[in-house]
């Protein structure tokens, strides 16, 4: 087996993992197999193909995957339902206990659990801070 295909079968073998464990990391152990197949296609010596295939692996991570991992690993995501509803006012429809840990909250059209760090009574206004979970956590609302 000539040294080209070995670089074109690591390239393809790179680029099945990356399909199967999607982490951006084979995908550029793929792309610097290929670019050194074309060395290899030149008659580059094995010495410099192996150079040139660590050097551009690790140049390929270090640089063009963090461009990538920002806008496809670490974007905002999907935002939950419950951070949708803070700032919002709520109408609690049983009373909010903060010792037992209960309570229930309408909010545009939606009952929620909820919890407060002061007693609220069933009637009472409240906003809503944010949320522990699927829990809305509401104080007093200040007019």
């Amino acid at each position: 087996m000539t040294l080209l295909a070995v670089w074109l079968a690591l390239a393809l073998l790179a680029g099945i993992v990356e399909m199967i464990v999607p982490a951006l990391v084979c995908l550029f152990v793929a792309v610097a197999a290929l670019l050194t197949a074309a060395l290899a296609w030149f008659g580059a010596s094995v010495a410099v193909q192996v150079v040139f295939f660590a050097i551009s692996s690790l140049l390929l991570l270090l640089l063009v995957r963090p461009l990538f991992a920002t806008r496809r690993i670490g974007g905002a995501g999907v935002p939950s339902r419950t951070e949708a509803l803070a700032g919002k006012l709520a109408h609690v429809t049983e009373a909010i206990d903060p010792v037992r840990g209960t309570g229930r909250v309408n909010v545009a059209g939606e009952d929620w659990a909820a919890r407060s760090a002061a007693p609220v009574p069933a009637g009472a206004e409240v906003r809503v801070d944010g949320a522990d979970g699927i829990v809305l956590l509401v104080s007093a609302n200040r007019k």
